[in-house]
C-alpha cells in the first residue's frame, strides 16, 4: 500500500548570497535516500511540456525521465546522492566553461535552475504516492538581480497527477501571550513537520515567536491553514467553529493541521 505523505524536502540555504557567478547552496532533507538532479538553463516550454507528459503517460520517477521529457534542453547538468535524513547541503554552481553569465531579458526561454528529487532505490517508488519533486529556482545574474529564491515546486504522484505547492500566509501578532515562547527544539520539530509537508524553501518563511498563537483566542498555537485562502491563523480549538477565515473573510472551503491533529469536529462547524 503505497504512503501518502511527502519524503521530499529543498530550501536554499544562501539565497542572500547566491548568483550565477557564486554558485548556490541546496539542503535536501528526504526520508529515503534520494537523488538531486540539477538542469541548468532549463527550457520553459519544454519544462511544461514534460509536466503535461506525466500527467498524460509519462511518468517522471527518475533524472533519466525527465531529461529524455526535456529532450535534454538544457545548458548543463549535475547529479548528486542524498543519503536519508542527512540534510546535507550541496553547492551548485554552473561551470565556467559554459561562459553563461545571465539568461536573457525577460521573460526568459530558460530558467536558470530546475532541481528535480527522486527516490534513488526503486523499491521505494512502489511505496510513496509522490514519486518526485521539481523546484524551479532562480539565481540573480548580471541582467535580473531579483534575489535568489524558489518559484515553484511542483509534487509528482505516481498516478500522474502532480500538485504545485504554495505560499502559506501566517498570522503576525503584536502582542504574544506566553504560550507563544517555544523551546529550539519545538521550533526545529515544526520546521521539520513543514518541510515533511513539502513547503521548504516555497515561500514559507520561519516565523517568529509573535506568531504562533491563534488569532481568535490568543491562547492555543497556530496549527490549521484554511483553504483556499491559505491562512495558516486557527488553533485546534477554534477551527472548528469558522466558515470564514477571520484574517480575509473568505469562505473555507478546506483545512488541514500543520501538526498531525484529529479532524475538527463537522457537527459543530455546522452548527457554527
Amino acid at each position: 500500500m503505497r504512503q501518502v505523505k511527502n519524503p521530499f524536502g529543498l530550501e536554499l540555504t544562501n539565497s542572500s548570497s547566491a548568483s550565477l557567478a557564486a554558485g548556490m547552496t541546496l539542503t535536501a532533507d528526504c526520508l529515503e535516500d534520494s537523488r538531486l538532479t540539477c538542469f541548468w538553463g532549463c527550457s520553459v516550454q519544454k519544462l511544461y511540456e514534460a509536466l503535461q507528459k506525466h500527467a498524460s503517460c509519462f511518468r517522471i520517477s527518475t533524472p533519466r525521465a525527465l531529461e529524455e521529457a526535456l529532450y535534454s534542453d538544457y545548458l548543463h547538468r549535475e547529479e548528486y546522492f542524498i543519503k536519508k535524513h542527512s540534510k546535507e547541503e550541496i553547492y551548485c554552481q554552473l561551470p565556467r566553461d559554459t561562459e553563461i553569465e545571465d539568461f536573457g531579458p525577460v521573460p526568459r526561454s530558460r530558467y536558470p535552475l530546475v532541481a528535480l528529487l527522486t527516490l534513488a532505490d526503486e523499491d521505494d517508488r512502489e511505496i510513496y504516492d509522490i514519486i518526485s519533486m521539481v523546484s524551479v529556482i532562480h539565481i540573480p545574474d548580471k541582467t535580473y538581480k531579483l534575489p535568489c529564491r524558489i518559484l515553484y515546486q511542483y509534487l509528482l504522484l505516481a498516478q500522474g497527477q502532480f500538485y504545485d505547492l504554495k505560499q502559506l500566509f501566517m498570522s503576525a501578532n503584536s502582542s504574544p501571550s506566553p504560550s507563544s515562547k517555544r523551546s529550539p527544539a519545538d521550533r526545529d520539530a515544526e520546521q521539520s513537520l513543514l518541510e515533511r509537508a513539502g513547503l521548504a524553501g516555497s515561500g514559507v518563511e520561519p516565523a517568529e515567536d509573535s506568531s504562533k498563537d491563534c488569532v481568535v483566542c490568543q491562547n492555543g498555537g497556530v496549527n490549521w491553514v484554511l483553504l483556499p485562502c491559505r491562512h495558516a491563523c486557527l488553533c485546534d480549538s477554534c477551527v472548528c467553529y469558522f466558515k470564514q477565515c477571520p484574517m480575509c473573510r473568505q469562505f473555507v472551503q478546506e483545512s488541514f493541521a500543520l501538526c498531525g491533529q484529529k479532524e475538527p469536529d463537522q457537527d459543530m462547524l455546522e452548527s457554527s
